[in-house]
């Protein structure tokens, strides 16, 4: 059974169809990428596995169990945690104060001490400790980038949804990344589901690939046959298949 399964997703806006007939399956453990262009559902299907939308049909499934039902602040309860296209921190607070929302959110840290060391722990495996008493405003966007990580991480998930983390770092902040998440992944038993646009992170880090293109799945596979798929270099790739 995987980890996380969306069952015949439908979702529209209006005239919109925002997810169409969309599944797809996450198995614990992997590291699964979800590509496309832009306005192909991408964090729309993010929104909804954190019920942030609700389905029209269909069916989002953790460990087998709908989570139809389930109340967004719930969501992390069950062990997902997400971070966000654009930054979404409080700058007037510091960095361990923004990374203590998550471990909060985490209702099994009881005691603040206990959280506290959760979150400075968190700090310390993303690299960015020494900023643990700084207010977030101001900092490198390279370094918020990781502070919205860590505050996801500090809930302690088992599902990770990482919304474009590679967007507007550098060459050198994207190799960073790559060895990052799989060192996490491993250290923590972490399942992750990644939408980005940088091809070279997704072609490096992920199992399988899943492409979307207005809101259906054009091809699912190996990233090698993905990137070679002609619907997908129709659609998306274009010149950057040899990048």
């Amino acid at each position: 059974m995987p980890l996380l399964a969306l069952d015949h997703a439908r979702l529209r806006f209006g005239g919109i169809v925002a997810l169409d007939d969309v599944s797809l399956e996450v198995a614990e453990g992997s590291i699964v990428g979800l590509i496309g262009p832009n306005g192909a559902g991408k964090t729309t299907a993010f929104n909804a596995i954190t019920r942030l939308y609700r389905l029209d049909s269909g069916d989002i499934l953790l460990d087998g169990r709908s989570l139809k039902r389930v109340r967004p602040s719930r969501v992390i309860r069950l062990g997902i945690a997400r971070t966000f296209q654009n930054l979404e921190l409080f700058p007037t607070l510091t960095v361990l104060e923004n990374v203590l929302v998550g471990a909060h959110a985490a209702t099994r840290l009881k005691r603040e001490s206990e959280q506290r060391r959760v979150a400075l722990e968190t700090l310390a495996d993303v690299g960015i400790v020494e900023h643990a008493d700084r207010p977030a405003a101001g900092l490198p966007y390279g370094t918020l980038k990781r502070v919205e990580l860590a505050r996801a991480l500090a809930s302690r998930p088992r599902l990770l949804l990482l919304d474009e983390p590679a967007g507007g770092l550098n060459h050198e902040e994207v190799d960073d990344l790559v060895g990052l998440i799989h060192r996490l992944r491993k250290e923590r038993e972490l399942t992750v589901l990644l939408v980005e646009h940088h091809m070279r992170l997704v072609m490096q880090i992920c199992e399988h690939v899943h492409v979307l293109d207005f809101g259906r799945t054009i091809a699912a596979g190996a990233p090698t046959d993905v990137q070679r798929d002609p619907a997908v270099i129709e659609a998306y790739l274009g010149g950057e298949l040899a990048a």
